[in-house]
């Protein structure tokens, strides 16, 4: 019915097709894994159930909430609208204080407390580092 060319055409479209749609997949797969959102303290106030797994919190650092110790830090972060204190031990990014954005990762002990084991402190668009400021107003 159909000569060889043209079935060697239609299986060799097909092979390219099938190796197109694995990668495709496995390309969507890997960042399926490696992709991790952070929950407001909102949205861990509506978690049904809280899971031994590792979660990031993130939100804004509420002012007059920081309090230091020797090796230990407490915080509260707030979305404006609930908060969960957050306490961690270690050294915290250069970046962190209160009133800015951070994303903490760690355990929820629960819906009020959580376990930080590393922060990200946030910083918005608009931010310049003090060199390059420094360097713009002496001009």
């Amino acid at each position: 019915m159909y000569g060889q060319k043209v079935k060697l055409r239609f299986f060799f479209i097909l092979l390219v097709l099938s190796v197109l749609v694995l990668t495709v997949f496995l390309v969507l797969k890997s960042l399926e894994e490696n992709i991790v959102y952070f929950k407001s303290p909102s949205e861990v106030k509506l978690l049904t159930e809280i899971d031994s797994k590792k979660i990031r919190i993130g939100g804004m650092v509420k002012k007059n909430s920081v309090e230091m110790s020797a090796n230990q830090i407490n915080f509260i972060i707030t979305d404006f609208k609930n908060e969960i204190n957050v306490t961690y031990s270690g050294v915290v990014p250069n970046l962190f204080s209160e009133g800015k954005g951070v994303v903490t990762e760690g355990f929820l002990q629960d819906r009020n407390f959580f376990k930080a084991s590393k922060i990200l402190a946030k910083h918005d668009e608009n931010y310049m580092p003090p060199e390059v400021k420094s360097a713009l107003e002496n001009k």
